[in-house]
């Protein structure tokens, strides 16, 4: 950044020389070429670039400032990409992807059309696994490594790096287990900063912290007790340090696992103070790392938020309210339960199958739980919401964050196949609120005592009203709401995905042909209204914030067939394909569930 160099001529060809080893760095062939004592001046570079981008087009800051010493360490010791090195989650990377051919579109990350803000196979040769989700690395790297064996290359190293808050996680300790009793060629790098998005929490984490403090013997050591030969803890921003012990690490066989100690945020100061805020902290001034302020007063609340603070409310009306999160007390305003009630709510760490099997041993004892999971993330747990909790038609409440497309996080995070995946599921019922004060009612509904399990599903982003805190009201399980009558064309929508179906009408002149149902509930469906609005329309059209397939419109297509109704159905939501990244407005573009694209799809029914 020359503007750091303006005061002398030596300072101006300083930063000349030190602008010049990122700008040849293409690839790790190139890293490997540098000599040992310019790595340092490299890392500051990489480090001022990762600011630089960020700190314009937004992103995850905090844990890939973090580890610019260990991915320079990792690429310039190991002969990547033959050389085998995973990433979990992928929040990390980075350096990694700038380091890998992809520099010169970094400024892409994360927006349509470019660079995936997580690892991707299909986009470069050195991001050998698809990340996102948390704790999958030792699994993928210990397969990858017992095929090398099968193939005989058993020089071929392999590298999972992964972090104290996702190597707490059930799949984590899997991956452990298995390695332990093979002689597989693999490193298990902890990257142990003590914290995920939010502080890691739990008893691992107090082990981990008593380690790096030398307060637990080299012998009494877990990673030790299943068959690793454990190394560290380090300095994960000592460059040399790192490359010495990777370079011995290299030649020890079987199983072994580097314990290195970093801070996420590294070389930002206020990232290193704040580390939950400069996790991802939007836009930021580059120099001094101060978030660029936004005056939000006169907008809606976000819905994580209004899940937050009505569960504050719900909480103080009846003791018997639990909350669980996994991992995400910030992301989900669970953080406001926790303040106000500790004892009754709970993060239990990168753990949905137990967060789930917790709600349900909690809902036995008549507990009224609230178990708050992004849709995405409780794929991860599909099992126990069907053993542990339908089957036993427990009531707890899955409160599911980022359902829908979320934007720029990418195929990895859309919550598009949450309607589908519980829709099969016996006993459960499932809930779309359209605003803030629905979501708000929805939520009073569950707590007052339902008998089944109940999924309520809501967007990322902010709603539509500011004036949303009202009382509460019942809402009863199953109705319609017809929220415009016409005389031809019936809209069917379930969500907040209805708003933009409000706003299209709202442009069409022949305003009287279309009616707009709102189902604030996909199951329970009223087969009866439904078979009703079907027989007094001429065209039917189902729109979802979901996949198509196994959707909210397809069981409104097979109500027309199981009952001869012979009308035409289109429905419209996500097509069979992984969506890609990009802001919400333009993923509902390529979707065609857009307001424009709904605006010219109704015109078309109004030439008939």
């Amino acid at each position: 950044m020359l503007h750091k160099y303006k005061n002398t001529t030596t300072n101006y060809y300083i930063c000349a020389v030190m602008e010049k080893l990122l700008s040849k760095i293409n690839n790790p062939i190139d890293l490997r070429k540098l000599p040992k004592n310019q790595l340092p001046q490299l890392a500051k570079e990489l480090r001022d670039f990762i600011i630089d981008i960020v700190s314009k087009k937004e992103g995850h800051l905090g844990a890939s400032l973090g580890v610019v010493e260990l991915t320079i360490a990792l690429h310039y010791v190991f002969n990547t990409p033959e050389d085998i090195l995973v990433w979990d989650v992928g929040h990390q990377a980075y350096g990694h992807k700038i380091l890998t051919e992809r520099r010169d579109n970094f400024h892409t990350n994360r927006e349509l059309n470019g660079i995936s803000g997580f690892p991707k196979r299909s986009e470069s040769i050195y991001d050998s696994f698809g990340v996102g989700h948390s704790s999958t690395s030792i699994s993928a790297a210990l397969g990858m490594a017992l095929a090398s064996q099968l193939k005989g290359a058993m020089d071929k190293q392999h590298i999972a790096v992964i972090g104290d808050a996702s190597i707490a996680s059930g799949m984590a300790f899997e991956g452990l287990n298995h390695a332990g009793v093979t002689d597989a060629n693999l490193l298990v790098i902890l990257n142990d900063n003590a914290i995920g998005i939010d502080p890691s929490i739990g008893a691992l984490k107090e082990y981990l912290t008593a380690v790096k403090a030398g307060k637990n013997p080299k012998q009494n050591n877990i990673i030790k007790s299943l068959n690793f030969d454990y190394s560290g803890p380090i300095d994960g921003h000592d460059l040399p340090k790192l490359i010495l012990e990777l370079e011995r690490l290299k030649s020890v066989k079987g199983p072994k696992f580097l314990h290195v100690i970093t801070t996420k945020g590294k070389g930002l100061q206020l990232a290193e103070e704040d580390q939950v805020k400069y996790h991802a902290p939007g836009k930021f001034d580059a120099e001094t790392g101060k978030i660029h302020p936004k005056d939000e007063s006169h907008l809606p609340p976000k819905f994580q938020d209004v899940f937050g603070h009505t569960l504050v409310e719900l909480a103080k009306q009846n003791e018997k309210i639990i909350g669980i999160t996994p991992a995400m007390p910030s992301g989900s305003s669970m953080k406001y339960m926790m303040e106000i009630f500790p004892q009754r709510a709970f993060d239990v760490g990168i753990a949905e199958q137990h967060a789930v099997t917790l709600a349900a041993g909690l809902a036995t004892q008549g507990m009224i739980v609230f178990c708050n999971v992004y849709s995405t993330f409780l794929q991860r747990a599909y099992d126990q919401v069907i053993h542990d909790v339908a089957l036993q038609n427990l009531p707890v409440i899955f409160c599911l964050d980022r359902a829908g497309l979320v934007g720029e996080d990418g195929a990895t995070h859309h919550g598009v196949f949450d309607i589908a995946y519980l829709n099969c599921i016996p006993n459960m019922i499932i809930a779309a609120p359209k605003d803030e004060i629905e979501l708000r009612n929805i939520m009073f509904t569950a707590a007052e005592g339902l008998h089944h399990p109940i999924a309520i599903r809501y967007p990322r982003g902010r709603g539509e009203n500011t004036n949303w805190k009202q009382p509460f009201e019942k809402i009863e399980i199953g109705k319609i709401k017809e929220l415009k009558k016409g005389t031809k064309v019936a809209i069917l929508s379930t969500g907040t995905i209805g708003n933009n179906v409000t706003k299209a009408l709202a442009q069409i002149e022949n305003e009287s042909l279309f009616s707009h149902y709102h189902l604030p509930f996909i199951k329970p469906l009223d087969i009866d209204y439904i078979k009703t609005i079907i027989n007094t329309h001429n065209h039917i059209i189902t729109i979802e914030d979901g996949a198509i397939i196994g959707g909210f419109g397809e069981q409104i297509s097979k109500i027309n067939a199981s009952y001869n109704l012979k009308k035409t159905i289109i429905n419209l939501g996500i097509p069979d394909s992984f969506i890609e990244h990009g802001t919400v407005f333009e993923l509902q573009e390529l979707c065609q569930i857009d307001t424009k694209s709904l605006t010219y799809l109704f015109k078309t029914f109004t030439h008939d």
